[in-house]
């Protein structure tokens, strides 16, 4: 990631950056340590990191190692950023999410004296980073630990009050196009964005040589005050080496009808144009954009694995061979060209007129990526200025300074004699010396102070040139390495949290509810001692308010899960239901009710990523009194985190809906309307009840929330019952049932269930029976089971 500064089109020093954007567990908490100390004395430049724990112990451990905010950490507004430092959590940059609009990029930038980075190019995740919990719940892999098996690509039906929406060839209603912020550098520039991110996943080498020349090119251009248009040839090659499709992503507004085709998923290389007839081994294609022979090309179909395609054998025009053909010969746009194919490479009675088709691949492109790379070389030199001092009888001192300030010397293994003829000069010195191909460097500046004329063979100023180059190497590759390291902090940090004591109290249990009848049913139960509620209406949290008794149910409504600029009504209103306590989705929230409502009681929901105690400590002394752990850890995770901390600061939950995605991205808005946002798509989510069918037939449920943003919640209920006992010996005391969809009755039911395992009138092993033999679609271990 590279951006302007300081009048350059480049960083005013090369950096290299580790990634540790993962949620650690308590049992790595050690390799974490040893992770960071390596990085701060190998002379890393930050470490990227998404668990706020881990940036606590790596700002302890090596208070000089600059931390940079993950885009897993789902920072969102200038409060979410408080919120961190307010931990007491140091860092120098934030990743903002994806998400965000140059306005709302601006608005951050304003409120925050951090650096923003912002990712321009490369794969959108259809869910907000940080917050997928999709890969765990279908398949124990998480993406919180960088394991996301990419289950927004597939495809799924629209089912939408219990009938399916016939939408035609749409089908991958998950699966964003890929993000293209080449004409907005200029933009975000002004905005103050100081780096520029290029996603690059499991990408080839071609695309990183496209995409870094791309932006480079762009942040030039942006350098030198020219306008931002993309030349068409750029845009080829972002298409060929990888794309979905190229889209503004949300950096202009939201546009939900732009960001996901829902046609494909897969790679889709430049449109080339649709099929006018095929047969034998040719078909006719109006084209409408480059193509010659050699290039590979795809007949796209709804069904991605059943595609003919293939690499042009020969190139026809009006029966006359070409071997290539672009808009503009002859002054045709478009023409019609035969597409001549090798035997048995392509089934033409499978391809249809009509159907579109588009450029895969481009050898020659491939072949000039690859030679931008390719050799010893280094390609990329940086100036190196030098001095050269001398008289006759002293060796000669060579000087080299680098542009990051470096400074060695070296002096000649001899003393310089008197030139008879030919003395050293410019020209000279400015040959020998600057022969640095090889080298990371280039001669920038040489200056020399020579006394009388002095004769040097050029073997030794080869030799000072060389020595003087591995030196300063050297001298680069110690840079950071000086940084102090504490190996003793994650003991003392560890020492600073209580430990675990011996079970006391009874068990308590909670009910989060998303209907007015849930509450009532929660209420009428006698058997929750806490009532969450978490209502797309913001309005009915305060009926909910008058439902639930003020002297026996403590009640706490949810924030929304993300906060954005301009937000901060939506966690302010929550005040007006009078709640008990809050259950705060993220730290924005608890930043803005920190100052409005200090006396309130504050409760952390699982999307605060709490996977370890010392993240648990950081929120725990900050007031935050009771925590859910995150749903990335299993039962040996969770049972390490309950012996490694006081288990009275967690609340578990034991049965729920897995909120799996959770977007920006607006499915009701994108396919059953024609809006491009919740001013005009007419609210289908009021209306009716949506969910998706997977591959599978497992209905998923669909919900907006206040700020319209989607959670796509797994059909299949997750029960904890079997561990529950587990957890009791361990001191856990806080049990939360969550519900979706339930009728009153279910609910009345579930809750007495679980009841009756922590009294321990039912075996948990026999309510997990139970519950999969009855409930509708069945249950599932989910998260917690040990494998």
């Amino acid at each position: 990631s590279a951006g302007p500064r300081a009048g350059t089109a480049y960083p005013e020093k090369p950096t290299g950056y580790v990634t540790l954007n993962t949620l650690i567990f308590p049992g790595e908490l050690e390799e974490a340590a040893r992770t960071i100390a390596a990085c701060a004395s190998s002379g890393v430049d930050a470490l990227l990191v998404q668990d706020i724990g881990i940036a606590w112990l790596a700002n302890e451990m090596a208070p000089g190692l600059p931390i940079h905010a993950s885009t897993q950490m789902t920072l969102t507004s200038a409060e979410s950023v408080a919120g961190v430092e307010a931990l007491g959590i140091h860092f120098e940059r934030l990743v903002a999410a994806r998400e965000m609009s140059r306005r709302e990029l601006a608005r951050m930038r304003e409120g925050t004296a951090k650096e923003v980075e912002v990712f321009v190019h490369g794969a959108i995740c259809v869910a907000y980073s940080g917050q997928c919990l999709t890969s765990e719940a279908l398949g124990g892999r998480s993406a919180n630990r960088g394991l996301c098996a990419q289950a927004c690509r597939l495809p799924y039906d629209l089912v939408v009050d219990g009938a399916d929406r016939e939408l035609g060839d749409l089908q991958y209603l998950l699966s964003p196009k890929d993000l293209a912020a080449w004409e907005d550098v200029g933009d975000l520039t002004h905005t103050g964005i100081v780096s520029f991110k290029i996603e690059g996943r499991y990408k080839s080498p071609q695309y990183v040589a496209a995409t870094v020349q791309a932006y480079r090119q762009a942040v030039e251009k942006v350098v030198g005050g020219s306008d931002l248009t993309m030349p068409a040839d750029t845009r080829e090659k972002l298409e060929l080496t990888f794309s979905r499709g190229l889209t503004g992503g949300y950096i202009h507004e939201i546009n939900h009808q732009e960001v996901v085709d829902g046609s494909f998923s897969k790679k889709r290389g430049p449109f080339l144009g649709r099929v006018v007839r095929a047969g034998g081994r040719r078909v006719v294609v109006e084209l409408v954009a480059p193509l010659k022979a050699g290039d590979g090309v795809v007949f796209a179909r709804p069904d991605e694995n059943d595609e003919e395609g293939g690499r042009v054998y020969l190139l026809s025009r009006d029966g006359t061979r070409i071997k290539e053909w672009s808009p503009g010969v002859d002054g045709d746009e478009s023409a019609a060209l035969e597409l001549e194919f090798m035997p048995n490479q392509i089934n033409t009675a499978r391809i249809m007129a009509g159907q579109a088709v588009h450029k895969t691949s481009d050898p020659r492109l491939e072949s000039e990526l690859a030679a931008s790379y390719a050799g010893d070389a280094i390609r990329h030199q940086r100036a190196v200025d030098m001095m050269v001092t001398g008289r006759v009888g002293d060796p000669l001192l060579l000087v080299l300074r680098d542009n990051d300030g470096v400074s060695v010397e070296v002096r000649d293994t001899e003393p310089a004699g008197e030139a008879t003829s030919r003395p050293l000069n410019r020209e000279v010195l400015e040959k020998q010396l600057g022969r640095l191909g090889n080298t990371p460097f280039h001669l920038g500046h040489l200056d020399i102070q020579l006394e009388g004329e002095l004769m040097v063979p050029f073997s030794r100023l080869n030799d000072l040139r060389r020595r003087g180059v591995e030196k300063l190497i050297e001298a680069r590759r110690r840079r950071g390495m000086g940084r102090q390291v504490d190996p003793t902090t994650l003991g003392r940090l560890l020492a600073a949290i209580p430990g675990a004591q011996a079970p006391r109290g009874t068990s308590t249990l909670s009910a989060l509810c998303r209907t007015l009848d849930q509450v009532e049913a929660a209420v009428a139960s006698g058997m929750v001692g806490t009532i969450y509620t978490d209502f797309e209406d913001i309005r009915l949290h305060k009926e909910a308010r008058a439902i639930i008794p003020r002297d026996r149910i403590t009640f706490a409504p949810a924030t929304i899960r993300i906060v954005k600029p301009g937000e901060a009504g939506f966690v302010k209103i929550l005040l007006k239901a009078e709640p008990d306590a809050i259950l705060l989705r993220n730290l924005a929230s608890w930043e803005i009710l920190r100052h409005v409502a200090p006396d309130l009681p504050m409760l952390g929901d699982f999307s605060l990523n709490v996977s370890n105690q010392l993240t648990a400590h950081l929120h725990h002394r900050a007031g935050i009194r009771q925590l859910v752990p995150s749903y990335d850890l299993n039962m040996d995770q969770l049972a390490d985190l309950l012996r490694a901390s006081p288990p009275e600061w967690y609340e578990i939950t034991i049965h729920q809906y897995m909120p799996m995605f959770h977007m920006e991205h607006c499915v009701f808005c994108r396919f059953m309307s024609d809006g491009t946002d919740y001013t005009n798509c007419g609210r289908p989510c009021e209306k009716h009840a949506v969910s998706l069918r997977d591959r599978v037939g497992t209905e998923h449920p669909l919900k907006a929330d206040a700020g319209c943003r989607n959670t796509v919640y797994n059909g299949i209920a997750q029960s904890a019952s079997e561990y529950l006992s587990t957890m009791l010996d361990l001191g856990a005391r806080s049990f939360r049932v969550d519900f979706l969809n339930e009728p009153a009755e279910r609910v009345h039911e579930t809750l007495a269930a679980y009841r009756d395992v922590l009294d321990g009138r039912r075996e948990g092993r026999e309510l997990w029976r139970h519950l999969r033999a009855h409930s509708k679609l069945g249950v599932t271990r989910g998260s917690m089971d040990h494998e």
